[in-house]
């Protein structure tokens, strides 16, 4: 068994040091899948290395708290870094390397290119953090061009996220390969994320309320209910959530609204717990 030290895997800390690795691989035939993070590992991030494992023959896990996709007053001073714990966990993964970029490595002197996004990024997440999925877009684009990976791993939680993602590399030719990965919760429902670690224990023991409700939106929707939606506002509020910026149900890949359950959608939620957004999805297919 590895102990810790051969378990913290080898980290490319710019742009030339990860492309240099990169061409050994591929120089030696094999394929590469990448799987992009902010850092601050757990299990649902190690879900996408596995995916990329099982898929190439070899992962990058980049980590890079990227600044374009905060907004004012955002959690960007405070968001949990861990890089010894995380690399540590990549390499007991199976990762081959960790790409962990300096800010100033990504956005240089004189950096003034980005992505814009379109309507897909205005709505929803988009509506309450305007600017946020442009910051996405951005780096998303840059991480591709610098690994230029076969597969790229990303987790359905950021639904909005993906279906962006989705279309950029559509949009701009870019030759890869999105792969969604499903995502993963606590044994109560509560979907994995870094932020989770915000919440107090009242607010942990009541964070749950979300997942579950979804999933009474998705049967509510599935035998009619016009209201389902709005039951679920209603729901959230009710066990304690101070504020839901939005429960709807959207057409799964356009994300427009639905007039009707005739074709594959998804119900989209984000709601507060203190100072602790918290956002999920679930599929919802006609009946």
């Amino acid at each position: 068994m590895r102990g810790a030290e051969t378990d913290m895997i080898a980290a490319a800390r710019g742009v030339a040091e990860l492309r240099q690795a990169l061409a050994a691989w591929r120089e030696a035939g094999q394929s590469m899948a990448l799987v992009p993070t902010m850092g601050a590992l757990h299990a649902g991030h190690l879900a996408l290395v596995a995916r990329g494992k099982a898929l190439c023959d070899r992962v990058v896990a980049s980590i890079f708290v990227n600044p374009a996709q905060f907004g004012p007053g955002e959690d960007l001073s405070r968001y949990p870094r861990d890089e010894n714990g995380d690399r540590q966990k990549l390499g007991s993964a199976g990762c081959d390397l960790a790409y962990l970029p300096a800010a100033a490595e990504m956005y240089p002197a004189g950096f003034s290119t980005t992505v814009a996004v379109g309507p897909l990024g205005e709505m929803l997440e988009g509506r309450f953090r305007p600017g946020h999925f442009s910051g996405v877009a951005t780096v998303v684009t840059k991480l591709l061009l610098q690994a230029a990976p076969d597969i790229a791993c990303f987790g359905e939680k950021d639904y909005q996220q993906l279906q962006i993602i989705r279309r950029l590399v559509r949009d701009l030719d870019i030759p890869v390969r999105i792969e969604a990965v499903e995502t993963l919760r606590e044994a109560d429902g509560l979907a994995l994320s870094s932020r989770n670690a915000y919440l107090t224990p009242d607010q942990r023991r009541r964070a749950p309320m979300l997942h579950h409700a979804l999933t009474e939106v998705v049967r509510r929707a599935r035998k009619g209910d016009p209201a389902a939606a709005a039951w679920g506002t209603h729901a959230l509020i009710g066990a304690g959530f101070e504020k839901v910026d939005y429960c709807d149900i959207r057409d799964a890949e356009t994300l427009e609204p639905l007039e009707r359950l005739d074709r594959k959608a998804r119900v989209l939620a984000a709601a507060w717990l203190g100072r602790t957004r918290l956002i999920d999805n679930l599929p919802l297919d006609p009946p």
